[in-house]
C-alpha cells in the first residue's frame, strides 16, 4: 500500500505532465467535446446540452465576436448572468475568440457594475434582459461598445424558448423596462454565428484567461489575474478528489452562481474535464423548486456551502429524495458547521468534505479527500501545493500547536491583481508566496484548521462582505457622523452583517438607513443588525476599534 506522501507525489507529477501537455483551457475542453461528444453537459429548465452542443454553440459564439466585431484577443467581456445553458457557451466562446472573461454578480448594483466595468476597461458585454435595466444607466459612463441582451429562454428548444421568455416577462413581470440603442439579442448572434468561420484563439500558458473580481482586505474591489496555466493547474489538482469517480458517467448538480470563481472552477473546469453532468440550478433560493428539479435526476456529485446544506435540510421534501447514488458532497465558500455536516451524512448518507480557497488561487488550496475526512478542518493542501504560517512579522512557525497567517504557493496562484502593483505585492512576494489573510494552525498529519480571519471580511451564505465598502458607501449619507459593520455568528447564513452608527440626528431610523444601502449595495451586503450609539471605541487616532465591538457581541471582555 503507498503512503500518503508517495500518492501527493505522484499526483503533482501528474499535474507537472498535465501542465506540459495543455497550453490553455481550450486544449483540455477541445479534448473533452471529442471524448464525451455525445454526453450531457448541461441541464437547465428542462432541456440538456451535450458536449458537442456546448462545441457548437461555443464555436457560433466565438465566430460572431471574430467577424462581427472589433474586438481583439486580450479585450475584456463582462459576463453577467445566472446558471443558465448559456453561461457555459459564452464563456467558452469568449475563450475562443481570445477574449478575456470577467464574471460579473447580476445582481451588482449601478455603482459595482460601474467600478467593475471601468476597472478592467471591458469593450463588450452580455447582460441578461432582467437585469439590463441597471447596465442601461451605467454603459454610458463606461468604455463598452458591443452589447449582446439574452433571456432567460434563448437556448431551449424554439417552442419552449418563447414559452418562457413571455412567462418570465410578462407572467411574473421579471424583465423590467430597458433601452440599450445598438444592443444585439444573444439569438441574433448564434444564428449569425451559424454561418460564419471560428479560429480558435492560440493563448499562451501565461495568457491572463480571467480577471475575477475580489475586494480584497481594502474593500475595492480588485481584478484577479488568473491565467490559462492558473485555471488548468487547479482543473488537475482537484481531481485528487474524484479518482475513485468515472471520466463521463458522473451527475453534479450546481447550486451555486457559476460566475462565482468556485463553482466556475468546479462545475464549469474540472466538469468539463472529467465529462460530467451538470444540473445548473437557476435560482437556489426556490427550494421547492430547487428540489423538483434535481429529484428527476439520480445525482453522484453534490457542491455546495453550509447555508444551502442547512436550507435543504429544514426543507420537508428534501429527505423524500433519492440519494442511493450519492458519491461526493464538496463544500467550500464558509466555515463548514459541524451539526449540519452530520445532519447531511444521516440524511444523504454522504459525507461532505470541505475545502478552502481564495479568489486569488483559482480558487482551491485544500480539501478533505472522500475517503479522509476530518471534520473542523478543511483538509489537506492539494498536490503540488506548499503551505505554511508565519507570524506577524513574516517569520515561518511550525509545530501543531502553531498558530500564524497562512501562506501558499502553488501553480494556482495568480499572476496578480490587475493594474494594481501595489496591492499585488502587499499580498504576493517575490517567491511566490501568497498571504491568505487566515490565521490557521496546521496538524502533524498536514490538516488545516483555520482559526480566525486577519481580514475584517465577513463572509454571509459563502459572498464576501467587505466592511470598508459598506462603510464608505454610508458614509455619504448626510445623516451619519460615524460607522463600523462587523459580522456576528448566525446559524442561518454562518455570519451576519451588523452595523453601529453614530447619528448626526435623533431623528434618523433604521428604515431610512436600509433603503439607502438596498440602493448602493447588492442584498447580501446590506445588514440585517443596525445599532445607533452616542459613540464608538476608537483608537488615540481616532480608528474604530472594531474587535471591541466584536467581543461585546461575543459576550467577551
Amino acid at each position: 500500500m503507498q503512503t500518503r506522501q508517495q500518492n501527493d507525489e505522484q499526483s503533482a507529477s501528474m499535474i507537472t505532465r498535465g501542465l506540459e501537455q495543455y497550453d490553455t483551457i481550450l486544449d483540455v475542453m477541445n479534448e473533452s467535446f471529442t471524448n464525451y461528444a455525445s454526453n450531457p453537459a448541461f441541464t437547465n429548465l428542462g432541456h440538456t446540452l451535450s458536449f458537442a452542443d456546448v462545441s457548437h454553440l461555443s464555436a457560433r459564439f466565438a465566430a460572431w465576436i471574430q467577424n462581427k466585431t472589433d474586438l481583439v484577443p486580450g479585450d475584456r467581456i463582462i459576463i453577467q448572468m445566472p446558471n443558465l445553458l448559456q453561461y457555459p457557451i459564452v464563456v467558452l466562446g469568449a475563450l475562443r475568440a481570445g477574449l478575456v472573461v470577467v464574471n460579473t454578480n447580476p445582481l451588482y448594483t449601478a455603482r459595482e457594475l460601474e467600478h467593475q466595468i471601468n476597472d478592467s476597461g471591458a469593450k463588450a458585454m452580455i447582460v441578461l434582459a432582467n437585469m439590463a435595466n441597471v447596465a442601461q444607466d451605467v454603459l454610458p459612463r463606461t468604455s463598452v461598445r458591443h452589447v449582446i441582451v439574452t433571456e432567460v429562454g434563448d437556448m431551449l428548444p424554439m417552442v419552449k424558448r418563447f414559452l418562457v421568455n413571455n412567462i418570465v416577462k410578462h407572467v411574473k413581470k421579471m424583465v423590467p423596462e430597458f433601452n440599450l440603442p445598438g444592443s444585439v439579442p444573444l439569438t441574433r448572434v448564434m444564428k449569425e454565428g451559424a454561418d460564419l468561420m471560428c479560429k480558435d484563439h492560440q493563448a499562451k500558458p501565461d495568457d491572463i484567461a480571467l480577471l475575477q473580481y475580489t475586494g480584497g482586505t481594502t474593500g475595492v474591489a480588485k481584478g484577479a489575474m488568473l491565467t490559462h496555466r492558473n485555471i488548468i493547474a487547479n482543473m488537475l489538482q482537484t481531481t485528487v478528489m474524484t479518482e475513485h469517480l468515472t471520466p463521463g458517467q458522473e451527475t453534479m448538480v450546481a447550486p451555486l452562481p457559476l460566475y462565482h470563481i468556485y463553482s466556475f472552477t468546479v462545475n464549469c473546469m474540472v466538469s468539463m474535464l472529467l465529462g460530467f453532468h451538470n444540473l445548473l440550478i437557476t435560482n437556489p433560493r426556490d427550494m421547492s423548486s430547487f428540489i423538483r428539479d434535481i429529484s428527476k435526476t439520480r445525482f453522484s456529485l453534490f457542491v455546495g456551502l453550509n447555508t444551502l446544506f442547512a436550507g435543504l435540510l429544514r426543507h420537508p421534501r428534501f429527505k423524500e429524495l433519492d440519494f442511493s447514488n450519492m458519491k461526493v458532497t464538496f463544500s467550500g465558500g464558509m466555515a463548514l458547521q459541524r451539526s449540519v455536516a452530520n445532519d447531511w451524512q444521516q440524511v444523504t448518507g454522504c459525507k461532505i468534505c470541505e475545502g478552502f480557497g481564495m479568489t486569488e488561487t483559482s480558487p482551491i488550496i485544500s480539501a478533505n479527500r472522500p475517503e479522509d475526512v476530518h471534520l473542523g478542518t478543511v483538509g489537506l493542501p492539494l498536490p503540488a501545493t506548499e503551505v505554511r504560517l508565519v507570524d506577524e512579522e513574516g517569520n515561518v512557525v511550525s509545530g501543531p500547536e502553531a498558530v500564524g497567517e497562512l501562506c501558499v504557493k502553488g501553480p494556482q496562484v495568480m499572476k496578480g491583481y490587475w493594474k494594481r502593483p501595489e496591492a499585488t505585492a502587499d499580498i504576493l512576494d517575490q517567491d511566490g508566496w501568497l498571504r491568505t489573510g487566515d490565521v490557521a494552525q496546521i496538524s502533524d498529519e498536514g490538516f488545516i484548521r483555520i482559526v480566525d480571519r486577519k481580514k475584517d471580511m465577513i463572509v454571509v451564505s459563502g459572498f464576501n462582505v467587505y466592511p470598508n465598502e459598506l462603510e464608505d458607501v454610508l458614509a455619504h449619507h448626510p445623516g451619519v457622523h460615524q460607522c463600523a459593520a462587523i459580522g456576528i455568528p448566525s446559524n442561518k447564513t454562518g455570519e451576519a452583517i451588523k452595523l453601529f452608527i453614530v447619528r448626526n440626528r435623533e431623528d434618523m431610523t433604521e428604515e431610512e438607513i436600509m433603503k439607502y444601502l438596498r440602493k448602493h449595495l447588492t442584498g447580501y451586503k446590506v445588514p440585517r443588525l443596525i445599532e445607533f450609539r452616542d459613540s464608538l471605541p476608537t483608537s488615540p487616532v481616532g480608528k474604530v476599534l472594531k474587535r471591541e465591538l466584536r467581543a461585546e457581541e461575543l459576550g467577551q471582555s
